[in-house]
């Protein structure tokens, strides 16, 4: 499981400031599209959240994690919104904040 976790927080360390990406997204480009909770698992035990940026991985659907491990969704929230993000209701808007990787 540690290769897979590191494999996830390569991926998660490239998401630019700015931008969010969703689980599923994280999970394809670790390696496997059917990781989404894996990357949640791995997410919620992010050894090093000053490098490795798990405020920027929401739901398909832009929604910040209830059970974010770092201060709660609030703190998620606040720490996107300090990016420059923008919520409306709740919500990233996707279309204009989605990191679009290569």
């Amino acid at each position: 499981m540690d290769n897979t976790f590191e494999k996830i927080y390569e991926v998660v360390r490239r998401i630019p400031y700015g931008k969010v990406a969703t689980y599923g997204q994280v999970a394809m480009l670790a390696g496997n599209p059917r990781w989404s909770r894996v990357v949640g698992y791995a997410l919620h035990v992010n050894p090093d959240p000053d490098t490795i940026p798990c405020f920027r991985v929401v739901n398909r659907f832009g929604e910040p994690s209830s059970a974010f491990a770092f201060g709660g969704k609030n703190t998620q929230i606040l720490l996107l919104e300090g990016e420059g993000v923008e919520f409306i209701d709740g919500k990233v808007n996707m279309k204009k904040y989605q990191w679009r990787s290569e």
